[in-house]
């Protein structure tokens, strides 16, 4: 990997500390949240039990692409936006779209 990338993507995203924070806090909470439905099915649990469990990651993870959606056109968007890159909008319809299949 070239010294600047981060991964496999195109563009990377400098993040402050608290947005850095606040995604990991939310990531972690999920995972959490995924690791006890996993146990739930090797317990046997009763399937609407882990349904439910389920629509709170569903929930948990909608939340964190709001946050993460909010804090994509608050900082890159508006920032290529000024710097003359009409294409980020294309790009932001496209998520968009993607998101709301």
């Amino acid at each position: 990997m070239a010294e600047n990338e981060k991964c496999c993507c195109h563009k990377t995203k400098e993040r402050s500390e608290q947005e850095f924070k606040d995604l990991i806090h939310r990531l972690n909470r999920i995972e959490g949240q995924i690791r006890g439905i996993k146990g739930m099915v090797e317990a046997d649990a009763y399937c609407p039990d882990i349904l439910i469990q389920v629509s709170a990651v569903n929930a948990a993870l909608n939340s964190f692409n709001k946050v993460l959606l909010v804090n994509h056109i608050k900082t890159c968007v508006t920032q290529d936006i000024r710097d003359g890159k009409e294409e980020t909008v294309d790009e932001l319809v496209d998520v968009l779209k993607r998101l709301m299949k």
